[in-house]
């Protein structure tokens, strides 16, 4: 076999092929490039070159799992070239060009004069063509489509607040019934004055924390409880899942009761204001009229200052974190990407898949596109860095363990919340402006009287710092004598509410467990980064 051979060989031959055949090796072989190859499936190729003898240049490898070449164009005397052999299935020896004008005497010869077969050893089965896939075993995994996963099973050991009245939603619409799930830890005092509202991200139930009836850890397990930074002991705690959620809530995969069907998109547009307004209806049927603390994180953080803005002489204080007074662009943008993925994908059915499809795909291109907003980069320099995760040679699929890390929160993400929901409660994050309806952002904050502590920290790509500054500064301006500011070093990104329990944790804690010596009061003076530092 000569070198010319061999190197095509390398071209050529992929990992599991069968028996390879050389019928000649003198002539020069054709350069194979990936755009050029298909993904079906072919017995041999034939190779030649079209100004030569095919009695000296013709070569055949009989391949079984190589991929068809389709040829769209002729090819010149110069040009190396392709053409599929059909001798095997058709027991004919194929020897004519597909372009150019065959000479019968050489094919005649060729035909007449059979070359020698050479079987090629195992190991040069192994020499592979590196940039051809032929397999995309990142794509042929993901699991089929639908029909969608029950996601009241996902959570359980929650309790359903129920109102047969008409629910009014601030952009028009009216659902016919209202359903808000919940949850509770610790007890109430006899005036019942102790309570701490739990406000939830975009995407998380009401299980913050386990119980009895669910003892699965919740997403802030460690931060309620007994002696915690939420402390059980002291507080009634509360939360809620969302309206427009899929946990126990009113939303889109809820049935609508005048159709017998889920709503999909028929159900009304979200805002923060009636997630607000529907959570306060459940504390009124609880009997509770005052609040000692509304608390959130991001969509949360939004939540527990409209709740402030709209009930300002119910709520006692409001912890802020990451989030802001009125969403902008850059977040708006992010968040749109992630739509886009769901409603790009055919099986999203214009929001009618419930029971047929399921946008897998989109949801879990949705996630991924929302992992890389809720991290930092600084943390997975330390986590990953550029760590890969074999020693095999690269492929178009995950290579770098980042890209493995970010598949894998798509995946897990795509089977446990519901794509209308995050349409739905991401365009309410996105329609938040605290000062909609007023001449001004800071007369919009005027109506949040009470105590009020922000943070945010500096890794934070989704809403930046910069959007908590604002927040703090503004409260402030507008009269409010209130206002605690912290802002935190952390590597967490948006993230960070959920994992640093220390610097967050004690935070909260503090600002719960203030005792006010008058209503707006928690500290005398600016807070830190508000002393002499531009608005």
């Amino acid at each position: 076999m000569t070198s010319q051979t061999v190197a095509a060989l390398r071209r050529l031959v992929h990992r599991s092929l069968g028996t390879v055949q050389a019928l000649n090796t003198d002539g020069p072989l054709l350069d194979f490039s990936p755009s050029q190859l298909g993904m079906r499936k072919v017995h041999s190729v034939s190779c030649t070159h079209a100004g030569a003898s095919t009695h000296q240049s013709m070569a055949t490898f009989k391949c079984t799992q190589m991929p068809q070449l389709q040829l769209n164009r002729p090819l010149s005397h110069s040009s190396r070239w392709c053409q599929q052999e059909e001798a095997q299935a058709s027991g004919k020896q194929t020897t004519e060009p597909v372009t150019g004008k065959a000479d019968s005497s050489p094919a005649s010869s060729a035909a007449s004069h059979p070359l020698p077969q050479l079987e090629v050893p195992d190991y040069d089965k192994e020499l592979l063509f590196k940039g051809l896939e032929t397999d995309f075993p990142c794509l042929s995994r993901l699991p089929p489509a639908g029909p969608e996963p029950e996601y009241h099973k996902i959570s359980s050991g929650y309790k359903v607040f129920h109102s047969q009245e008409p629910f009014h939603m601030k952009y028009g619409g009216v659902l016919p019934e209202l359903h808000i799930a919940y949850e509770t830890w610790g007890e109430l005092n006899q005036d019942r004055s102790n309570v701490v509202i739990l406000n939830t991200g975009m995407s998380a139930s009401s299980h913050a924390k386990s119980h009895e009836d669910n003892k699965t850890p919740g997403w802030w397990e460690k931060f309620v409880g007994p002696g915690c930074s939420i402390d059980t002991e002291k507080f009634f705690v509360i939360c809620f899942n969302a309206l427009g959620g899929c946990y126990g809530s009113s939303g889109p995969s809820s049935v609508n009761p005048l159709s017998d069907k889920p709503y999909g998109t028929h159900f009304p547009m979200v805002t923060i204001e009636d997630i607000v307004h529907s959570s306060f209806m459940l504390l009124d049927d609880l009997q509770i009229h005052q609040v000692h603390a509304s608390v959130g994180s991001s969509m949360g953080g939004m939540t527990s200052l409209m709740a402030a803005a709209l009930y300002p002489d119910r709520v006692g204080r409001a912890i802020c974190i990451s989030s802001c007074a009125q969403t902008h662009p850059s977040t708006i943008a992010m968040r749109y990407l992630q739509r886009r993925a769901i409603m790009t994908d055919p099986n999203w059915a214009r929001g009618h898949y419930y029971g047929v499809s399921y946008p897998r795909m989109g949801m879990k291109l949705a996630r991924e596109l929302g992992t890389v907003t809720y991290r930092s980069g600084a943390e997975w320099l330390n986590r990953f860095a550029r760590s890969t995760i074999s020693d095999e040679p690269p492929s178009l699929c995950p290579h770098f363990e980042i890209e493995r890390y970010i598949e894998h929160q798509g995946e897990q993400f795509s089977v446990k919340y519901d794509p209308n929901s995050l349409l739905y409660l991401s365009k309410a994050m996105d329609f938040f402006d605290i000062g909609e309806g007023f001449p001004s952002l800071l007369e919009g904050l005027a109506r949040v009287k009470c105590p009020v502590m922000v943070m945010g920290a500096k890794s934070d790509i989704l809403m930046p710092v910069t959007q908590q500054r604002q927040l703090a500064n503004l409260l402030q301006e507008s009269g409010n004598d209130g206002v605690t500011y912290y802002e935190l070093d952390s590597i967490y990104g948006h993230d960070t509410f959920l994992l640093d329990l220390n610097n967050v944790g004690a935070a909260i804690k503090g600002q719960l467990e203030t005792e006010l010596k008058e209503r707006g009061v928690v500290r005398k003076g600016k807070p830190k980064w508000l002393q002499g530092q531009d608005k």
